[in-house]
């Protein structure tokens, strides 16, 4: 099944089924550039989710920050980690040729043109946590996209670290 069937069936976000399927916590295979879900395993997971438990504390730190693939940079009295993988946050899934043009984009699980991926990927520059205040920073681009402004790639970048973050 793919991912907006998988998220209905949970009855949790498409981002959310995407997740699940990069750290591995539903058996999922890419073809094409999309995600194919195993339903026994989502209905496991789906089990998992209606347990009672309390609400696990997204904890923005720089061990989180580093075990959801980010890299730490200390240098003149800052402490940061950089998320190079931000694109994958936001929902921005590209294949590549070998040539690194990209083949194929999607963006939030819609089928999207290469220049539109292009211009996403050139909305924002840089994503950082910064230690000293505790908070996510970036640094927009030059690019902005028709199929998403800056702000709300940045706010989909924000709700896909703070999912990562909540599923370790």
């Amino acid at each position: 099944m793919n991912t907006t069937l998988a998220a209905t069936e949970a009855g949790v976000s498409i981002d959310t089924v995407r997740t699940w399927c990069r750290i591995g916590a539903v058996a999922a295979v890419k073809q094409a550039g999309r995600w194919i879900i195993d339903a026994a395993s989502l209905a496991a997971r789906i089990a998992i989710g209606k347990m009672k438990r309390p609400a696990k504390k997204v904890v923005y730190s720089i061990e989180t920050m580093t075990a959801i693939g980010g890299n730490r940079w200390t240098k003149a009295g800052h402490d940061r980690v950089y998320l190079n993988n931000w694109d994958e946050f936001a929902g921005l899934e590209v294949t590549r040729y070998n040539t690194g043009n990209i083949s194929t984009a999607s963006y939030q699980d819609q089928g999207i043109s290469n220049s539109q991926a292009y211009k996403i990927l050139g909305c924002i520059d840089k994503v950082w946590f910064d230690a000293a205040d505790g908070k996510l920073h970036c640094r927009y681009g030059w690019g902005e996209s028709r199929v998403a402004s800056r702000e709300e790639v940045w706010d989909a970048v924000v709700a896909g670290v703070r999912a990562a973050i909540a599923a370790l």
